[in-house]
């Protein structure tokens, strides 16, 4: 069953599929950098059925991830004692549950999570973020408990990147999926797609002198558009 979308004002603001594309066409050193990611994690935390815990971690790995954990999970931390729920080394926001003046599923900085979850047992699946340059500069993990469900999840982020399958809708493919899940497929296939259109863009600008990158920024910047509606113009109007 698809999980509602909680209370977060954060996890509200852009879709799941919304946010992965954003970030495939920011700027990685924009102020709204990280509260993309938090939003991302919120949001795949509350959306996508199969998950109980999202994660992202930067590139390279520094031992801290951005976490935020299912609704659901949640709602089980204020009903039940918190031990039986959350591992001894949760950082003091994730075992209050709902700390004071945040939102249910507001995401956590915790160090050692990858860790942490290793040692619950939690299954993971994990994905690339991309940002405006076409680094994958972070990695979104994606965790839940039960098995059956993150292999079909795990099955739908592969096709994300493999042409040669089908996405949700294609084809009649619907796999098992919940609209959560579909939404952060078609969101990482979608994200995947801006960022090879920017790449594109930047190949075609590359004249062996330096990197385009910084002039595709300039002339999104001069414009007032996104690095997406520039790159879309070089390769429309040939650079």
């Amino acid at each position: 069953m698809t999980k509602p979308l909680s209370q977060n004002p954060a996890a509200v603001r852009l879709s799941l599929s919304g946010t992965l594309v954003a970030l495939a066409e920011t700027p990685a050193d924009v102020p709204e950098w990280e509260d993309r990611l938090r939003g991302l994690v919120e949001s795949a935390a509350d959306r996508v059925g199969a998950v109980d815990y999202a994660s992202v971690t930067g590139r390279p790995d520094d031992g801290t991830s951005i976490v935020a954990a299912s609704g659901a999970l949640v709602h089980a931390v204020d009903e039940v004692p918190v031990d039986d729920v959350l591992p001894d080394d949760a950082p003091v926001d994730g075992r209050d549950a709902t700390p004071p003046g945040q939102p249910a599923g507001s995401a956590m900085a915790w160090p050692g999570f990858r860790a942490t979850a290793a040692g619950m047992g939690l299954h993971v699946v994990s994905a690339p973020v991309y940002c405006g340059n076409g680094e994958a500069i972070a990695t979104l993990d994606l965790y839940g408990r039960d098995a059956a469900a993150m292999a079909v999840l795990a099955e739908g982020v592969a096709a994300a990147y493999d042409p040669e399958r089908p996405l949700p809708g294609e084809d009649g493919n619907a796999a098992g999926w919940d609209a959560g899940g579909e939404e952060l497929i078609l969101g990482l296939a979608e994200a995947y797609t801006v960022r090879e259109t920017i790449q594109l863009a930047l190949s075609l600008m590359h004249s062996g002198s330096g990197d385009p990158y910084p002039e595709l920024r300039l002339r999104a910047a001069e414009k007032g558009i996104s690095l997406l509606a520039a790159a879309t113009a070089v390769i429309t109007d040939g650079a």
